[in-house]
């Protein structure tokens, strides 16, 4: 018989876990990810930026475990080769990679893990992780936009910012593939809208573990 939960009968469990999300953000640069993502790991506890394997030296100031775990080259296709990873690619000699052990930890503890890989990583996380995986594509408003935050940073030469603004064209080429896509065209907005696909995520009911358990009690006390 279902009792009515306002006396009392059931409750629910406020420390039973979630599953946590894996959050894939990707966009051309100058587009703002990298503001938002800052932004956003700032003001969600719930949420840790992945940390990659890679077989580069450690430069100063960067600890094991912490910025990146440092492989060998040999280490590295060693995880390679027994699918310790949900994503790879060599990029100037160098492998870079996301070990699948400490993401796994943190979505089974119900914590969020977030990317800022681009269009190809974010393929394979697909493939590797299914329905774990919430992508998010981040828009500029215009070509015209883009090329001047480039430009406003101060960073590049012209050649530069070219090669960057062709590269733009290509990465969003591939909007389609993303589950949410986004026009920055206001941070304070597009941050909103970010924290909202969050919520809608953390809420879906795969991802409710306690839900089985907290329906059996309902309909049985």
């Amino acid at each position: 018989m279902l009792n009515n939960a306002a006396e009392g009968n059931v409750m629910i469990d406020e420390t039973a876990k979630r599953r946590g999300v894996m959050l894939v953000f990707c966009a051309p640069s100058g587009a703002g990810k990298t503001t938002i993502t800052r932004q956003l790991l700032e003001k969600d506890n719930q949420i840790s930026l992945s940390v990659s394997a890679t077989t580069r030296p450690a430069r100063p100031g960067e600890d094991e475990g912490v910025h990146y775990f440092f492989k060998s080259v040999e280490g590295f296709k060693h995880m390679i080769a027994d699918d310790e990873l949900l994503e790879w690619a060599e990029v100037y000699g160098n492998y870079y990679g996301t070990p699948r052990q400490p993401v796994e930890d943190a979505l089974s503890s119900g914590h969020d893990v977030l990317f800022d890989i681009d269009w190809q990583g974010a393929r394979q996380l697909r493939e590797k992780a299914g329905d774990d995986v919430v992508s998010i594509f981040v828009l500029p408003p215009s070509s015209a936009e883009l090329e001047r935050r480039l430009r406003d940073r101060g960073q590049d030469e012209d050649d530069v910012i070219m090669k960057r603004m062709a590269k733009a064209g290509a990465e969003i080429s591939h909007w389609a593939e993303f589950d949410y896509v986004l026009i920055n065209d206001d941070l304070d907005r597009c941050l909103a809208s970010v924290e909202h696909i969050i919520g809608a995520e953390r809420l879906k009911r795969d991802r409710q573990q306690q839900l089985p358990t907290f329906v059996k009690k309902l309909l049985t006390e």
